[in-house]
């Protein structure tokens, strides 16, 4: 059995993205891991960063990315398939750039993915995700954020990477749009138990203002510039994590200097629009799921099917 890693990345560097944490957190497990690196700005170390690493398992497809035909965050997907289709292991393992598996976590892959390598019908399987907010103490478990997602999937060409490249469907007759909805199939998933810990959310608040202009661009063709910090908030609401996290992480996350900012803002009015999380109707539905239902969401888009 052999199992592959994928992901892609550009500007991950300038953007505060713990991508080198990400791949390294993957190496002990897979044979091999591919990365599509888009051309960035000028100034971007990623690709140097990533050959720093000095593993022989890495392989890296040099991309441009092509924003103006693929809108709406289908480049990403894009990105995701160009790796994916470099891949020669029988299972595929996908980390986007600020996901970080725990070490903990590895020898469930490999047990689920030996589980199930003979066995046809198992297409994908799904992570249980750890969504941090601000800081590496602060996780959501809120209505508004997905609990789960498919992270591994079978190497067949019908499966696709999908609209915004979060997930993955399988596609017999592909037109070229990774946002089409006819003739595609949510994957048929079992529960790898491991975990994704997503920092996408965990940056100094210029820089999450800086990424959160960059999804604008690619979600929608242009984004106002702002000299504005992004507003995390007050995080007194938020859940407090009391576990480990990915070794890997550990010298990043003694690095964090912007703990004061986060303070010293706790309090101010939100000038943004709200996320789900911070409104009325989605906290009752949260409180309603983690207090009366054990954390089970009511009525959530999934996008796969779960064997039992």
């Amino acid at each position: 059995m052999k199992i592959s890693g994928f992901s892609f990345c550009r500007n991950a560097h300038s953007l505060f993205y713990p991508f080198v944490e990400s791949i390294k957190s993957a190496l002990p497990l897979v044979d091999e891991f591919v990365v599509a690196v888009g051309r960035g700005d000028v100034g971007d170390t990623t690709r140097r960063d990533i050959e720093a690493i000095g593993s022989e398992k890495i392989r890296i497809i040099d991309t441009v990315w092509d924003t103006q035909t693929y809108r709406g965050g289908t480049e990403y997907a894009r990105q995701t398939m160009i790796a994916k289709a470099a891949c020669t292991g029988d299972w595929l393992l996908y980390l986007q750039a600020d996901e970080v598996l725990h070490e903990e976590d590895l020898p469930r892959i490999h047990k689920a993915c030996a589980e199930h390598l003979s066995n046809e019908r198992i297409e994908g399987m799904i992570c249980s995700y750890l969504h941090f907010w601000g800081d590496y103490q602060h996780y959501h478990r809120s209505h508004g954020w997905y609990p789960f997602e498919v992270r591994i999937v079978r190497n067949r060409p019908d499966i696709y990477s999908w609209v915004d490249a979060q997930s993955f469907r399988r596609i017999p007759s592909f037109t070229g749009n990774y946002a089409q909805h006819d003739d595609t199939y949510k994957l048929r998933v079992v529960n790898s138990a491991a975990r994704i810990f997503h920092y996408g959310w965990v940056r100094p608040p210029d820089f999450m203002q800086r990424k959160k202009q960059q999804m604008e661009q690619q979600y929608h063709g242009s984004s106002a510039a702002s000299a504005e910090m992004f507003q995390y908030g007050n995080l007194r609401d938020i859940p407090l994590y009391t576990g480990t996290h990915p070794a890997v992480m550990s010298e990043r996350i003694a690095a964090m200097d912007w703990q004061d900012q986060l303070d010293a803002h706790a309090h101010d009015a939100l000038t943004r629009p709200l996320f789900k999380h911070e409104r009325t109707k989605y906290k009752l539905i949260t409180w309603i799921e983690q207090t009366l239902l054990r954390g089970r969401q009511l009525g959530s888009f999934k996008n796969y099917e779960l064997h039992r």
